[in-house]
């Protein structure tokens, strides 16, 4: 049951996470990657920490644990996000989030390098399946896509990897501490370096140009994209493997896909469909694999 709300949750954030990145690809044209991820989870700590405090959730435990919150802090909401939001200068919203679904993939290889989840023979013809969908789809759809989207595609398959980290390595700091107070610490860590970087360039004035609409995408880059989306990541994560979470990413590319034809007038091409097909089907044949029984 437990394992089942948490991919439930997660499907949840997964959608949230679709029309954040509407919202940033209607905004990236207007602001700097780093200023975008300021906003995001500026305003996501912002709209978290009041409740944290106000619930006096459990926060990281020792030394150690801060320390390690910090890094992946660091790690995913400020590096991965601002290698997100530069893969979305380049290519459609389509394209990039079926890009990202590679997570669930990525997130296996890691958790099986690092010794934290088995890649048997099932898993590794279920990724095998996923990569080779989503490589074709991306390729056949070029001559349909902006001229550099070859580009944002390969940058946001290489972000994944910074996502995949912080989902096999997130799990035992949050069950010291708390779903809300561990992502808002890290949250906190993450969004306080992107702010001074964006200061620093200049990201104040860019802000001030934008218009009602932008701000609009803006409050709900931090609200929902910032603090729900990830606190809802955060807590499937306490109930679910970093494998089953990550394979909900599949969600995003179509809530993506959905709003941005609705929002942006992007297409959606067959190309993207059978991309997406072919990431769902490799991922349920390595995520449904039966568990041996203990001797």
């Amino acid at each position: 049951m437990n394992e089942r709300l948490g991919v439930a949750v997660a499907v949840l954030s997964s959608a949230v996470g679709g029309g954040a990145a509407v919202a940033t690809r209607f905004l990236i044209t207007s602001a700097d990657p780093f200023t975008l991820a300021a906003v995001r989870f500026g305003g996501g700590v912002l709209c978290l920490l009041p409740i944290a405090l106000a619930l006096r959730v459990r926060w990281p435990i020792g030394r150690r644990d801060w320390l390690l919150v910090a890094g992946l802090g660091l790690l995913f909401y400020a590096v991965f996000f601002v290698i997100y939001n530069v893969a979305l200068g380049y290519t459609t919203v389509a394209r990039g989030t079926l890009a990202l679904s590679m997570l669930p993939l990525m997130t296996m290889v890691v958790g099986a390098v690092l010794g934290i989840e088995a890649l048997g023979a099932r898993k590794t013809i279920g990724v095998l399946i996923a990569v080779v969908g989503v490589g074709a789809a991306l390729a056949s759809g070029l001559a349909s896509a902006p001229a550099d989207a070859w580009r944002g595609d390969l940058i946001m398959v290489g972000a994944t990897l910074c996502m995949a980290l912080y989902n096999v390595w997130s799990r035992p700091l949050i069950l010291r501490s708390s779903a809300l107070g561990f992502v808002t610490a890290g949250m906190a860590v993450g969004a306080a370096a992107l702010v001074l970087i964006s200061i620093a360039g200049g990201g104040g004035a860019l802000l001030a140009a934008f218009t009602f609409s932008k701000w609009l995408a803006a409050v709900y880059l931090a609200a929902g994209g910032g603090a729900l989306a990830f606190f809802l990541w955060v807590y499937a994560l306490q109930y679910a493997s970093p494998t089953r979470v990550a394979s909900t990413m599949t969600v995003n590319p179509i809530a993506a896909g959905l709003l941005g034809a609705l929002l942006l007038d992007e297409p959606v091409t067959i190309n993207l469909v059978i991309g997406l097909i072919a990431v769902a089907a490799g991922l349920w044949i390595a995520t449904t694999e039966r568990k041996v029984a203990a001797a």
